[in-house]
């Protein structure tokens, strides 16, 4: 009977599992959206339990798609929303607040007091992050101290912090296993990527107690095995990375200088830079790409807070949409926007402004203006920001980006990437799997499991099913950037008092 491997892909508005056999296609899937928790003007939160009780359903769901049984699976991969921040109490396994999502602006005053005392060179040089309510740090302070008797219980070492991963791989092992992977810690803006530990310097700086953080192994690697009380079996868990990274490995970017996009909930642009952190001062990020043979692989990254969530906005908020899919038939039934400009900052600007203050903008309604090209100026700022990160990113690495990989929801709509190699000037490649998230976990756990040999043998999985080429010159992209600029210019600071 063939074995699969189960990816365990936790996102931030939906949880997923898909079963990959050794070919890298996936064989079942299924998914489950979940509340979205917005408390206050900035602030985004997750119910932990749900977010668990969800991830175990749709696994079952998927397995039993196909008849399956749980000893058809060799081994788990876990993929999941980075920097989102779960605390629970050690002894009784219950989280003592909701999860506070990556998107959530709360501490965006503390962060800012950080840049104001001068402390973000230090930071940046550490963790390759800059000083942002993005990443985990300013989150865990946040809960303890405002949630009561959680500084006390910290300061005991009755509670655990961990990305979602860790959420994940505590409550698959029944509590017995508290540990993360080199790049999930490398969001937390508390671990060190040169040194490959927990900075002390920077837990004191946040004031967080060294017990409550993880073990950190590399991405490739058998953590635990699941309770055999969860699905009758003792399965290995061979594989954990943050959903960036993990998109990146699935993207088969191996070598240095391999880009991919990712078109999720937010817009994820990495390029692989082998065994050296490359610094960017001018709003890129350092980070962990992963560990793996006992060496660790860096990555530099432009971030972009909202991508596929501007589209659900269209759906949900101004419900000018009945689905996401729909987006491209209405944006195609006009030939442009007719002038109209859409900056998605709802929860603030990622790279390359990094402003948590930004705010989403409306821009060149007319009176011919209708809904249509509404939605076709949300889709193109999608590729508008992609764009503005691609070029920074040779700018500071000094490396013309050839193609672009791209990943994710929304790279199914032709018209968005059509679009998108309208602006860049380079080839867009679609791979023959979108889901190379939840492939790239599938692939450092059957890396672990002995189902691949090395990453040469993962290659030959890779399929490109189509490429998107420019059939715009350079004065068209350098009149719609500018215009986007001028747009993107406007909407910066907004929130600030």
């Amino acid at each position: 009977m063939e074995k699969y491997i189960l990816a365990l892909d936790q996102g931030t508005t939906s949880s997923r599992a898909i079963l990959f056999n050794k070919a890298g296609m996936a064989i079942s899937t299924a998914q489950k959206e979940f509340q979205q928790i917005f408390p206050k003007d900035g602030w985004v939160e997750h119910d932990p339990m749900t977010i668990w009780s969800t991830e175990i359903s749709v696994a079952t769901e998927a397995l039993l798609k196909i008849g399956g049984s749980w000893q058809d699976v060799a081994g788990i991969g876990i993929t999941n929303q980075r920097e989102t921040t779960i605390v629970w109490d050690r002894n009784s396994g219950a989280p003592i607040y909701n999860a506070i999502v990556w998107q959530c602006r709360r501490t965006a005053e503390q962060t800012k007091a950080l840049e104001d005392r001068g402390l973000g060179k230090m930071i940046h040089e550490k963790t390759g992050l800059l000083p942002d309510p993005y990443f985990s740090a300013t989150k865990i302070a946040w809960i303890l101290n405002n949630v009561e008797g959680a500084r006390e219980k910290a300061e005991a070492g009755e509670l655990c912090f961990g990305t979602v991963d860790t959420w994940l791989l505590w409550n698959l092992t029944a509590g017995k296993v508290h540990a993360t992977d080199f790049s999930n810690a490398s969001r937390t803006m508390l671990f060190n990527i040169k040194t490959l530990d927990w900075d002390d310097e920077l837990l004191s700086l946040f004031n967080i107690p060294r017990s409550m953080l993880p073990d950190v192994f590399p991405s490739s690697h058998i953590y635990g095995y699941t309770d055999p009380k969860l699905f009758g079996a003792s399965l290995p868990i061979g594989g954990i990375a943050g959903d960036q990274q993990a998109a990146l490995f699935g993207q088969c970017c191996f070598e240095k200088g391999d880009v991919k996009n990712t078109y999720g909930t937010g817009g994820f642009l990495l390029m692989n830079t082998g065994s050296t952190p490359y610094f960017s001062d001018k709003g890129l990020l350092t980070t962990i790409a992963w560990g793996l043979g006992g060496k660790i692989e860096y990555a530099l990254e432009g971030s972009v807070f909202t991508c596929g969530a501007a589209i659900q906005w269209l759906r949900d908020g101004l419900k000018i949409l009945d689905s996401a899919q729909d987006s491209e038939y209405y944006a195609s039934k006009v030939a442009d926007t007719g002038g109209v400009y859409i900056v998605p900052a709802f929860t603030g600007l990622g790279a390359p402004h990094w402003d948590p203050y930004a705010r989403g903008l409306i821009i060149g309604i007319n009176r011919a203006t209708n809904k249509n090209h509404i939605i076709r100026a949300t889709v193109e700022s999608l590729a508008y920001q992609t764009a503005d990160v691609v070029s920074m990113m040779e700018a500071e690495s000094g490396l013309k980006v050839p193609s672009l990989r791209v990943d994710g929801g929304a790279c199914k709509n032709d018209l968005l990437l059509s679009f998108q190699a309208d602006l860049l000037g380079i080839p867009i490649e679609r791979p023959a799997s979108v889901e190379s998230t939840a492939l790239g976990a599938s692939y450092l756990c059957g890396l672990a499991v002995g189902m691949y040999k090395s990453t040469e043998d993962i290659k030959k999985n890779r399929a490109v099913e189509k490429i998107f080429e420019s059939e715009k010159d350079t004065a068209f992209r350098e009149q719609r950037m500018k215009k986007w600029r001028r747009a993107v210019e406007r909407s910066l600071g907004w929130a600030e008092e």
